[in-house]
């Protein structure tokens, strides 16, 4: 059964040039596309959004892109940015009053029933109840990693209170608390499959002294942290940091965080992309990860080409180096038409 938010997104995407004029009255229509120059109705010309299309996918009515930006989502998405909505109830209420639609009968107080821990399906209810990272917890953690911009990034979210499950005697659980920083992995529809959490120290603003301070719940396999639009060129690697690394020195290169060595090499590019950068760690998990992946992309006719940091990861190319020597050492591994000014073939 779709979920509230689904099935609203798709009366807004049959609706998306009404949705356009009301809260995008600064652009103007051009073929199947509205265009502006961002979400707060900016003149310009670099937020494009699909006005015709089929109901789902990444060519959708509805689905909209800033190439300046690289963020990217659907009318939902684009009424709460535009209108600086906070949280999912009061976008679904806005988007309900744009349709003149009735808001649903009051929820009776009744507890949701359990579902599977680490499933699909408690992903989505943890996404669901997770807020926007700035001025947050998480914010800090990563600009202590030398990753400031977090402009676009509305796959990156924050939980106060995330629950922590460490083995105890006797085969029980013992449950704590901790605040985490929460990332949506998505398929390459942009559909949610599961989420990463890395649980973080309040006093310090680090990883929790825990041991492992990261896990992922839901389908995480062939699937991926993917920041940015859906692009013809796209950069994989493993760890979230390491690709936000990667993101600071190109802003405009799709990426795709996989979270592990295992995932990395059994990621899957959309049908779309023709040249996949491979981010190596400087390991031999990492060179073994990136050759397979190297090994299946080639076989799938996708153009690859390898991407070494000086040290480790990027990440710490990134705080030791800093951002200028990061960008040209990455610069000297690009396609020469790859650079990074240059926005990269997207699709629409």
């Amino acid at each position: 059964m779709d979920s509230p938010a689904s099935s609203l997104a798709q009366k807004l995407s049959r609706e998306a040039e009404k949705v356009c004029r009301h809260y995008l009255p600064n652009g103007r229509k051009n073929g199947r596309y509205w265009l502006v120059g961002d979400v707060q109705n900016t003149p310009g010309r670099s937020l494009y959004v699909r006005l015709t299309g089929p109901s789902s996918g990444p060519s959708a009515a509805g689905k909209w892109t800033d190439a300046a930006t690289g963020e990217h989502g659907d009318l939902l998405d684009l009424i709460a940015a535009n209108l600086n909505l906070s949280t999912l109830r009061d976008t679904l209420d806005e988007a309900r009053r744009f349709l003149s639609l009735p808001r649903p009968d009051p929820p009776r107080h009744e507890t949701l029933p359990p579902v599977p821990t680490g499933s699909p399906e408690a992903a989505r209810r943890l996404w669901a109840i997770s807020s926007p990272i700035t001025n947050t917890l998480a914010e800090r953690y990563l600009n202590q990693r030398g990753i400031a911009d977090l402009q676009g990034l509305p796959m990156l979210r924050f939980h106060p209170r995330c629950y922590y499950q460490l083995p105890a005697a006797a085969e029980q659980l013992e449950r704590q608390i901790w605040p985490a920083l929460i990332a949506k992995i998505t398929d390459t529809d942009g559909t949610l499959t599961g989420l990463h959490r890395t649980w973080l120290d309040p006093d310090t603003a680090t990883k929790a002294p825990l041991d492992p301070n990261r896990k992922a719940m839901g389908h995480l396999l062939g699937n991926a942290v993917h920041m940015g639009p859906p692009c013809g060129v796209i950069a994989a690697g493993e760890g979230l940091e390491t690709m936000l690394s990667l993101r600071q020195a190109l802003p405009r290169m799709s990426v795709a965080a996989a979270l592990s060595g295992n995932h990395l090499a059994a990621y899957q590019p959309a049908a779309w992309v023709q040249r996949l950068y491979i981010a190596v760690d400087a390991d031999k998990t990492g060179r073994i990860a990136a050759n397979r992946l190297r090994d299946r992309a080639s076989e799938a006719g996708i153009e690859t080409i390898m991407l070494r940091p000086a040290r480790g990861d990027f990440n710490d190319d990134l705080r030791a180096l800093g951002i200028d020597r990061l960008r040209d050492n990455l610069r000297a591994q690009l396609v020469s038409s790859d650079t990074p000014e240059r926005v990269l073939e997207c699709t629409g």
